[in-house]
């Protein structure tokens, strides 16, 4: 087990390294893509103006988060895996992170949640939505606020569950 977080934490270090001394507004506003409003947003408007799967996407999307959220607390609070910010004391955090934990990424989570979503409703968009998402994942560690096992544990549970909400609908 040593062994994954040194090689967790190694690939983070990689990975934000390349922030390092660089402009990075556009990995902020990627990320700020995946903080939920436009997810609701989203959803609404499929609702209102596409008949056919608009409000299944809509209903299946809320089911799913009434899912989620608790299944993504009860991990956090289990697992208390302080963020790198947090841990590596010379590393600052391009962003100030919503809570102190970072296992699993909420936003990795809802992000392929809705992306899983969008592929079964939509499957024409679905690369372009599990692309975006990947995007919201990568973002994440860019940002330093997550290690990438946190992003593959949001990815997991996002598909998880979306899948769970397909099926009881």
């Amino acid at each position: 087990m040593k062994s994954l977080v040194q090689h967790d934490e190694a690939l983070f270090h990689w990975v934000f390294n390349f922030t390092t001394n660089r402009n990075c507004h556009w990995i902020k506003w990627l990320s700020k893509t995946g903080d939920g409003q436009l997810y609701l947003i989203l959803g609404l408007t499929l609702w209102w103006l596409e008949p056919n799967h608009g409000g299944l996407f809509l209903y299946s999307g809320l089911l799913a988060y009434m899912l989620e959220i608790p299944v993504y607390i009860l991990l956090k609070k289990s697992f208390k895996r302080e963020r790198p910010c947090y841990r590596i004391s010379d590393l600052s955090a391009h962003i100030v992170p919503s809570d102190k934990f970072s296992l699993p990424s909420g936003h990795t989570a809802a992000a392929f949640l809705v992306a899983s979503l969008i592929a079964h409703f939509y499957p024409p968009l679905g690369i372009v939505a599990y692309v975006w998402a990947s995007c919201i994942g990568c973002s994440r560690v860019l940002l330093g606020v997550h290690y990438p096992s946190d992003i593959f544990a949001g990815t997991l549970l996002g598909l998880g569950i979306s899948t769970i909400s397909l099926l009881i609908l």
